[in-house]
């Protein structure tokens, strides 16, 4: 059973949509909660939450923390933290389940699992990046925070959680987790591409890399987060 997380802060965009693929396994009994963790929306995301029966927490703005604040107020046994403009693709919850039931079981190593990643785009480009995710994912098993993170609470509580960083919480969890720890499942996890729209593909992707290079270089999160814009 499934307590899902999901930072938002003025999410209403794309809240809907990524609520809408959980009804599949909400009906089934998989997920059995999700924790909508707010920083302090001024839109309509808090509306969003009491229609589709979310529960909503409020608090200090920032992913980090507000993934910290959502799993400390889970009540299931495993933990799925998604981003609020990341939908899951039809079928997920079979995949998500068989993983789940071969961990609880001990035929597979206690570990967490993240989705493939994939973007709202067309075009050259987004295939271009998604092949790259695919490869870095495949080589240092660093799935990033858009690609959702399936994990049993009692892994979670052994890694520490997440940290309260405005930005790297998700590199930092999977660090902690280590790679024998992270698996990729099948399905697909699609993320907004508005960002890479906006700034252009080849210069979001390299700001990207940067802020994760200087992270690994233990730079200031102060100085990550002026660059990452």
């Amino acid at each position: 059973m499934i307590s899902v997380v999901i930072p938002t802060f003025n999410s209403e965009a794309g809240l809907p949509a990524t609520l809408t693929a959980l009804v599949p396994a909400a009906v089934a009994g998989l997920v059995r909660e999700v924790i909508i963790s707010d920083g302090g929306s001024q839109d309509a995301t808090a509306a969003i939450t009491d229609q589709t029966g979310a529960r909503l927490i409020v608090g200090e703005r920032g992913r980090g923390e507000q993934l910290r604040t959502g799993a400390a107020a889970a009540r299931f046994p495993w933990l799925l933290f998604l981003h609020a403009d990341t939908i899951l693709t039809d079928g997920w919850e079979r995949e998500a389940s068989e993983f789940m039931a071969a961990v609880d079981a001990d035929e597979r190593t206690l570990g967490a699992a993240a989705f493939r990643f994939a973007l709202d785009d067309h075009g050259v480009r987004p295939r271009l990046l998604e092949r790259l995710v695919a490869l870095r994912c495949a080589v240092f098993a660093l799935p990033y925070g858009d690609q959702g993170l399936l994990i049993p609470k009692r892994l979670y509580d052994r890694a520490g959680g997440y940290k309260p960083l405005s930005l790297m919480e998700d590199v930092d969890l999977i660090r902690r987790l280590g790679r024998r720890r992270v698996s990729l499942l099948r399905a697909r996890a699609i993320t907004s591409a508005e960002r890479f729209r906006r700034d252009g593909y080849a210069r979001r992707v390299l700001r990207n890399q940067l802020c994760l290079t200087l992270y690994l270089l233990g730079v200031p999160m102060g100085t990550i987060s002026r660059i990452y814009g």
